[in-house]
């Protein structure tokens, strides 16, 4: 917890995303909208479907298989920039990566890796990462920090906010689309924390019907 400008208490909201996933960048856009309506702060962090999925990969469909491969860069670019830049930078390129990947359906190369960093006012040098096996060590902590607390059987996003007990109340999702904006996304904020805090509570699914919406 930290204190807001008016001196109110302000909740930090920790959230692992894969910059690769359509379900991660809505829930991602949709704590933008929690932050402006409810007092929360997001800190973001890095996860990878890729070193979730290593022990799987002969298991996934061929093209899933394909996006676990091409997932590898933009989740190094992106823990390089937090590493080198400091993680206040992870927002910023996380919401360019998304734009490109999701809204105008890029190519996940090298070329929109550096458009994206320039754009979030980074060093376009640091898409080198993508092929580098440097930032994997480090890759893995982040993502096991955030995996930890829900467990494997689960994916992107994973957030974590304090609960009642000042323990981490942690949990995969939600997954949603459209976008929850204005007062519905507060609503949808106020029930996950409240079904999330209760104890023994772990799951509730429906099948989607529904592809990822970006409005």
């Amino acid at each position: 917890m930290t204190e807001s400008a008016g001196g109110g208490t302000v909740a930090e909201a920790d959230f692992w995303f894969d910059p690769v996933c359509p379900w991660a960048w809505i829930t991602s856009r949709w704590m933008l909208e929690v932050e402006r309506l409810r007092p929360v702060r997001v800190r973001w962090h890095v996860m990878s479907l890729a070193v979730l999925n290593e022990p799987r990969m002969e298991e996934l469909p061929p093209s899933y298989a394909r996006l676990m491969e091409e997932s590898w860069g933009p989740a190094r670019v992106c823990v390089a920039a937090g590493e080198l830049h400091g993680s206040e930078v992870l927002g910023p390129l996380y919401t360019e990566l998304g734009i490109r990947f999701h809204h105008e359906k890029r190519e996940r190369n090298r070329e929109t890796l550096a458009a994206a960093l320039t754009a979030a006012g980074l060093p376009g040098s640091l898409a080198d990462a993508a092929g580098s096996g440097e930032w994997d060590e480090r890759l893995r902590a982040s993502h096991a920090s955030g995996i930890g607390l829900v467990g494997q059987d689960v994916g992107t996003p994973v957030i974590a906010v304090p609960g009642p007990d000042g323990r981490p109340n942690a949990f995969f999702g939600p997954v949603v689309t459209p976008i929850p904006r204005g007062e519905a996304a507060a609503r949808l904020w106020d029930g996950v924390l409240l079904v999330s805090a209760t104890p023994g509570f772990y799951e509730l699914k429906r099948t989607r019907d529904a592809s990822p919406g970006f409005d």
